[in-house]
């Protein structure tokens, strides 16, 4: 199970489709706030984070995540389009375990997915 977490609902979208092709159960974020209510539901096995959303933004989300030890061991993959070298540097140090930049191929996603979940 994966939770995919961007305010861009045409993006999540694509992600659905493509996890969801290669047999992945898929549930949608709208942002923060919409995944921690999901949490309280599931737990998933990965989550798929965008930076760039109304507050909180990614890096706080990871924070939080990181913070609460039931959460904690959770893998993040941040999906976005913060491609600067100081971005992708911020991403892991904030503690993301996987760091895909938009625009992106569905084979850099499942790749991505695959080492996160060792599914290679």
């Amino acid at each position: 199970t994966i939770v995919v977490v961007d305010d861009n609902e045409d993006m999540v979208i694509v992600m659905k489709t493509i996890l969801e092709a290669k047999g992945y159960k898929v549930i949608p974020a709208c942002d923060g706030e919409d995944l921690f209510h999901r949490l309280d539901e599931k737990r998933p096995d990965l989550i798929l984070l965008d930076i760039m959303m109304r507050p909180p933004d990614g890096f706080e989300v990871l924070r939080r995540l990181r913070s609460d030890p039931d959460m904690s061991s959770i893998p993040v993959m941040f999906v976005t389009a913060k491609v600067r070298y100081e971005d992708i540097l911020a991403g892991y140090n904030e503690g993301a375990d996987y760091y895909l930049t938009k625009p992106f191929t569905s084979s850099q996603l499942l790749n991505g997915i695959g080492i996160l979940l060792g599914d290679e």
